[in-house]
């Protein structure tokens, strides 16, 4: 079994809540229920589990009084085993977005107070108009992953000590020994071909075999457009297939800038945005946006028009590149600005996952560019990636700026430290 942060916070969650149901959002196939599933074995006399999409008839459930009494009376003709124990249940409503009585539901189960609720959606932000009436107030609203690369790096074995010895070089500023330096740079490439949807990591561990793994990805990706079929308005159907089957082409090109044009000959904002909008919704992809100054606070610099997509999953994008992308990945013998883009979506993953909003910066008038930028304090903290060793001019200039205090160059060099540049390889991300 897959060992996931979010086991912990669900454990918080119990330890801690006062009157309100758990929301989790996140894309299909990253876990959600196998962990919620497993959490209320281990901790739970009373485990009542409905899955709106694989028993729609359980709805009707929802369809009279939203009192607490009425909804178990409504459940328990359909799950006649159900046993609901006062403070020793937990009542999993999964895929809630098929049910939005049930998600107006969440705040009756919390005034009530007798039973854990958790429920989960993989489209939430689809279906919202069709909620009657949001529970504010009395849900915790959290999203939920496929694994970072720190969670990959338990699925394969590594201690947490050996994790907690990495952290130790990252937050002094030392340098790693070179054997586990070239180690731990062949592990972030594996990450990279494999990513972290629970599926294909456990295909990957059972058998080592990329080609399995790349298989498993398709699947995924399948899953994913049969969904836009399934559920986008039918006006935006095409064109959300369209944007998403773009996003390697985006990230391919020098100006990984998202682009209109690059879905359709002469596309506009004003026909593809919301199609791309769904898609972020659903969880698939990640919006990074352009800041118009690299200033404190962050968000009221930030340019709505202008964007990067990246997908949630890094494995899928290698994957939508084709199983030779493995290959060229691991090997390191790929070249071009689709290698700069790939690189760019890995710190996209990992600080993504790490809920951190996405900005970078990039005037139209200068060649400076800042892949990622968060904050330190109330300074600006500039983020500069490269997919090869090379000099970093951009983030050279922006550290002569006032207000910049430092900035990290993260790539495949070892640790560094020169004035307020710091550089650091990739995998030493997970730490940020």
């Amino acid at each position: 079994m897959l060992k996931r942060k979010f086991t912990d916070y669900l454990k918080q969650w119990k330890s801690t809540k006062q009157k309100e149901c758990l929301l989790v959002r996140g894309a299909r196939q990253i876990g959600k229920t196998f962990i919620i599933e497993d959490f209320a074995r281990n901790n739970y006399e009373s485990f009542v589990e409905i899955n709106f999409e694989q028993y729609p008839a359980l709805k009707s459930a929802f369809n009279g009084e939203l009192t607490v009494p009425e909804m178990i009376k409504g459940i328990s003709v359909y799950i006649p085993e159900a046993r609901f124990v006062p403070h020793k249940t937990l009542i999993f409503l999964d895929e809630i977005q098929a049910c939005p009585q049930a998600r107006a539901s969440l705040k009756f189960w919390a005034i009530d107070d007798n039973y854990d609720v958790i429920a989960s959606g993989s489209l939430l932000g689809i279906n919202y108009k069709a909620v009657p009436s949001f529970p504010v107030g009395y849900e915790r609203q959290v999203d939920m992953f496929s694994l970072d690369f720190e969670e990959y790096l338990w699925a394969v074995g590594f201690s947490q000590d050996t994790i907690n010895s990495l952290k130790e070089h990252f937050v002094k500023q030392e340098k790693i020994e070179e054997p586990i330096h070239r180690k731990m740079i062949s592990y972030l490439r594996e990450y990279m071909v494999v990513g972290g949807m629970p599926a294909v990591v456990n295909q990957f561990l059972a058998t080592k075999n990329f080609g399995i793994v790349h298989q498993e990805q398709e699947k995924i990706i399948s899953a994913y457009l049969n969904d836009i079929a399934k559920y986008a308005e039918t006006a935006d159907r095409p064109k959300a297939r369209s944007c998403f089957l773009s996003i390697p082409k985006q990230l391919a090109k020098e100006n990984t800038k998202f682009q209109y044009s690059v879905v359709e000959h002469n596309g506009t904002a004003r026909k593809f945005a919301n199609s791309l909008d769904w898609l972020r919704d659903a969880g698939i992809v990640a919006y990074c946006y352009n800041l118009s100054a690299l200033q404190f606070p962050l968000s009221a610099y930030v340019r709505d028009d202008q964007f990067r997509i990246y997908m949630g999953d890094i494995g899928l994008l290698i994957s939508m590149y084709g199983f030779e992308m493995k290959a060229a990945l691991i090997d390191d013998t790929l070249e071009g600005p689709a290698k700069g883009g790939i690189y760019e979506n890995l710190m996209a993953d990992i600080l993504h996952k790490k809920k951190y909003p996405l900005y970078f910066y990039k005037k139209d008038d200068s060649s400076v560019e800042i892949e990622f930028v968060l904050t330190h304090g109330t300074s600006p903290l500039p983020l500069e990636v490269k997919s090869k060793k090379g000099r970093s001019q951009s983030l050279n200039t922006v550290l002569m700026w006032k207000g910049i205090e430092k900035g990290y160059k993260f790539g495949m060099s070892n640790v560094g430290v020169v004035d307020n540049k710091i550089t650091m390889p990739l995998y030493l991300a997970m730490f940020l």
